[in-house]
């Protein structure tokens, strides 16, 4: 099993400090985030820029431009503006994933095909064309195989393909009982599809809406290692929640195929 990478959902264009960023055109805030979301232990950054409904290239471009020189990391492109998609890739001087696709037609037709040009690696969310979540196991495997064949068709190599089975809120009526499913469905992805395909969820979903933060980070924390031994390959997180890293990072220790050492555990 190979270490489950964390990922940085913390960029988003909803702080203020990076929409005042991309209005300036100042790249300094963004790379002093990326910065410090390195420094907590991000391998990967997802660039949350929204639709960028103006001046998406130019937008994007900034935001690759300014993450890429300030930190190591592997970067994530989070829009559903096509547009602003190619200009992030042609940007990127390292490999990027595209977040991402579901069977909604619209990003069938416009997002993959940039996957398959670019040869990028893309995020494919377990929901139907009418973006809603499926509600049994076995429409979870249905929307993955249906991806697979829209992946092939578009001449993407399946390899590129990450599936995330899209956690839901603990407030949902059905919460609970649907992420006790997700374990599931990550664990038999594999032998589904037919190869190893990876794997991403959003931790920060489970405890989306009100509810006190301490209790959110609890069950952020408890949530975690259920997905790590089921097989994630990536979690989407706040990496501000010290917490939760330092579990993910127990994670992998505890997956890993070493020889265990206090000295290497934070």
């Amino acid at each position: 099993m190979t270490a489950m990478q964390v990922i940085a959902d913390n960029l988003q264009i909803t702080r203020p400090e990076i929409e005042a960023a991309l209005f300036d055109g100042d790249p300094e805030p963004i790379r002093s985030l990326a910065r410090n979301l390195e420094a907590a232990g991000a391998d990967g950054i997802d660039i949350n820029s929204g639709p960028l409904p103006r001046n998406p290239e130019s937008g994007m471009a900034l935001l690759v431009e300014a993450v890429q020189s300030a930190t190591n990391c592997r970067l994530l492109l989070d829009t559903t503006n096509p547009r602003a998609i190619a200009a992030g890739l042609r940007q990127s001087n390292r490999p990027v994933i595209i977040n991402g696709i579901s069977m909604e037609p619209a990003k069938l037709e416009h997002i993959l095909p940039l996957a398959a040009a670019f040869d990028a690696d893309v995020i494919a969310y377990l929901l139907d064309a009418k973006s809603r979540v499926p509600s049994t196991e076995a429409e979870c495997y249905e929307i993955a195989v249906a991806l697979l064949q829209a992946g092939e068709s578009a001449g993407l190599d399946k390899s590129r393909l990450i599936i995330d089975p899209v956690v839901s809120p603990l407030m949902w009526e059905n919460g609970c009982a649907r992420n006790q499913t997700i374990l599931s469905v990550i664990g038999n992805l594999a032998e589904v599809l037919g190869f190893p395909v990876r794997t991403i969820a959003g931790i920060s979903n489970l405890t989306s809406g009100r509810g006190p933060a301490s209790k959110k980070r609890l069950f952020e924390a408890a949530y975690l290692p259920m997905l790590a031994a089921a097989g994630l390959d990536m979690a989407l997180l706040n990496v501000f929640h010290d917490q939760t890293v330092r579990v993910a990072r127990a994670c992998t220790t505890l997956t890993e195929q070493a020889l265990f050492s206090w000295a290497a555990v934070d």
